[in-house]
Order: structure tokens, then sequence, then C-alpha cells
């Protein structure tokens, strides 16, 4: 039987645990026998000590041993993939990602969470669709992949528990911010929900976990490492927050934004890096094709509408209503003017999320509801020019009154100057 305390004191004096260590120490957590108070020493330990690579694969294997796992390979015959985001403002990438993987041919199934502050979630933007079910049964789920070629829902309880608990207490004990803690948490899922492969986005900049490439890319490499480990395919993009991804900041907005660029008409800043994804995905796929290929590939899925079309099979199949008309509007639309003339310097992801949340469009505790009609259209972005008096941005609002509130904040996350401000592309690098 394991003594947590003499494990919590060697990690906290720079000391390795081994692989039957972490088993007997995450089951333990996930059955209640270690408290929370001996698994916040320890988490604190880690954040000043780190983990070796070793130590965060038993980890990782660790938390994946506390729960149910999916065998989706075996389900299905074939090789299945997985996209994840380490979360930003305006992040509704696999919303439109997924259809396109499937209309080429290739099985995605994702397991996905909910937004908390400032970043938004996949599963909140889903639940702005009519009918839509994020809960499936594991039966469900591996049955939705194999006859719509897609699905997204919630995590069951049941997968990899330990982590559900941990990251919990992260969150209220400031040890969130360590690469080899994400990591875990971040593969224990992607691994226990079945994927082959997997391509991680890892944000980077004001609106992201990660504010330095530098950062991002030692995460990267951390999942790189887990996924090898792991005998499975990962390719990590480091992209760019600094700014909101596309125009829509908000559920139901994003979702319209998502279905336009699926039909070819999104902005270009997200279509390149939907792009981006797919062709990674249909690359560590079981096609036989390159990137350059799968970029062919999903782009001719995007103009011959079969994109499109694996979209509105994916959303009835989760008994959704995949039409426009069926997603909710803001009563309250205004527009917000520029104070001056010039070229957009910065755009404050962070800023705008929280105006964003100001709005209702997201929670500030777990317990909070969502107005799935309420966000925010950037009509200018960095390095755009503007006009005194022309429109920068769009409040979608419940009330006059939330407006009014939202609408400095707003204005305060854009930073206006004479020269536009140098180039900076949303794909930073990519690893693996």
């Amino acid at each position: 039987m394991i003594r947590p305390a003499e494990l919590i004191e060697r990690k906290r004096d720079g000391g390795t645990l081994s692989a039957q260590e972490w088993n007997e120490l995450m089951l333990g957590y996930a059955r209640d026998e270690v408290p929370d108070y001996q698994l916040s020493a320890l988490a604190m330990a880690v954040f000043f000590r780190g983990l070796t690579p070793e130590e965060t694969y038993d980890l990782t294997n660790a938390m994946i041993a506390t729960g149910d796992t999916v065998d989706l390979h075996s389900a299905l015959g074939r090789k299945v993939v997985d996209k994840h985001s380490t979360g930003g403002v305006g992040d509704k990438t696999s919303i439109a990602v997924g259809p396109i993987v499937a209309a080429c041919g290739v099985p995605f199934a994702k397991m996905s969470g909910r937004g908390l502050g400032h970043t938004g979630g996949t599963l909140d933007k889903l639940e702005s669709i009519p009918g839509f079910r994020v809960e499936l049964t594991t039966d469900e789920f591996v049955a939705q992949v194999r006859d719509a070629g897609m699905a997204i829902i919630g995590a069951s309880a049941n997968l990899v528990p330990a982590d559900k608990k941990l990251y919990g207490l992260r969150d209220v004990t400031a040890t969130v911010d360590n690469y080899s803690l994400i990591a875990a948490s971040i593969m224990s899922k992607k691994i226990a929900g079945g994927a082959d492969a997997i391509v991680i986005d890892a944000k980077v900049g004001d609106g992201a976990f990660m504010k330095s490439i530098d950062d991002a890319r030692a995460l990267a490499e951390a999942m790189l490492d887990l996924g090898a480990r792991s005998g499975r395919e990962v390719v990590c993009l480091l992209t760019d927050m600094d700014q909101p991804l596309g125009r829509a900041v908000g559920n139901a907005l994003e979702i319209r934004e998502a279905i336009a660029t699926v039909k070819g008409e999104g902005p270009a800043d997200f279509l390149e890096l939907v792009l981006a994804a797919t062709s990674r995905l249909l690359a560590v796929s079981d096609l036989g094709i390159d990137e350059q290929e799968g970029r062919i590939r999903a782009t001719q899925a995007i103009a011959d509408g079969s994109a499109f079309e694996a979209y509105e099979r994916w959303i009835h199949a989760q008994g959704g209503d995949p039409s426009e008309d069926a997603l909710a509007t803001a009563p309250v639309v205004r527009e917000v003017a520029s104070p001056q003339t010039g070229y957009v310097a910065e755009l404050g992801a962070v800023a705008v999320g929280q105006a964003a949340l100001r709005l209702g469009a997201g929670r500030r505790t777990k317990e909070d509801s969502i107005d799935h009609s309420v966000g925010i259209m950037l009509h200018r972005k960095r390095g755009d020019r503007v006009a005194e008096g022309e429109a920068l941005a769009e409040i979608h609002a419940a009330t006059e009154a939330a407006a009014d509130e939202a609408a400095p904040a707003l204005i305060a996350a854009y930073s206006i100057a004479d020269e536009p401000p140098p180039e900076r592309p949303v794909i930073l690098d990519v690893l693996g």
C-alpha cells in the first residue's frame, strides 16, 4: 500500500515516482481514498519540480486506467482521427473540420468539453443547435461514426475520472500551468477516447493558455512524446491567438460561421486553419496520402458541396436541426464605431472574450447558463483599415442594457494606429 506523504516528499525533493506508484496514487484518488489536500500538495511539487518524460507517460496511463476506454479501431476496422484545441476565443474549428474530414471518407470521432471564462467550449456551441444531443452512449457514439462518418460528444463520466478530479483541483490551486500536467490531461482523454491519430491545435498568444511560442512548443513536444510512446500519431499546429479566430464570437454566431466555412464562404484566417488541420488529419489517416493531397481533397469537398452534406448528415444524426434558420438570434444588434481613422494594430482576444462573457455568451462559473444567441461579430481585425465612425464590430445582445455594458469593453479591445502592423500568420509552426 502506497503512503502518499512519502511520494509527495520524494517529488518535493526532486525524485521520481514509478509507474506502479502513479497507478496506485491515481486509483486511490479516483476512489476517494487519497484526499484532495494530498493531491494538491503533489500537484504543487510537480509544478515546481516537473516530471520526467517517463513519469508524464506513467501518469497519463495511470489516469486512463481509472476509467473506461473506447476501442474505435476494433469497432470500425478503420483508423480513426481526432482534433484537439487548447482553447481560445472564436475557436469553432472542430465544427468545420469534422464534416470536411468525413466528406473525404475518414472517420472523425471527438469527445469535447465546455467553456469556462473567456474561452468557449465546442459542446456549448453545438447546444445552440435545437435538438442537438451531446450525450451519447459509447455504442451510439461508435454507431454514429460508422453511419454518419463523424460524431462530437461530451466525454462520459467514466472516461479518465482521475483527470476530471485532478483538473478541477489544479484549477483552484494555481497548478494548471505545467507542461507535463497539461499534456497528460489532454492525451489521457484522447487515448482513452479511442483515436488512432490526433491533430492538436496549440494556441499561442493573448487569448491562449500559452502566451509565448516557446511555451507552446514545449507543450507540443510533450504531447508528441506521449503520442509516440502510446502508439498514436500526433501532429501539433502552433496557431495565433493574439486576436480572436474568425469574425464570430458567441455560440450560435460561431455555428453560422462554421457553416459558412464548410460552404467555402468563411473568413480567410479561419478557413486557413481549418484547411491546415484537415489536410494533416487526412495525411495521418489510412488514405495513404500526404498533406498536400489532403489539402486538395479538403478544398474539393468544400467546393463540390459534399462537406456541407456531411455537416447536415452529422447534425441530423445527433438529433439537431442543421438549418441556419433554426439558430437563435439576439433581439438587440448594435454597431460599435471606430473612434478614429487608422489601422487595427491589435485586437485583444481576452478583451473580446470578456465582452462576450458580459453579454452571457460564456460562463464565469461551471453552474452558469449560457445565452446561445448573444455574441460579437468583428468587422475589422488586425491589419484592417478603418475610418472614424465606421463599424469596428457588432454586438448581439439580449437587452439594450447588456449592449451598453459590453460596448466600452469591446472598443477597449481595439488598438488603432497610423501604420498597419506587421503581418502575423495564423499557423506559426508545425511539429510532428
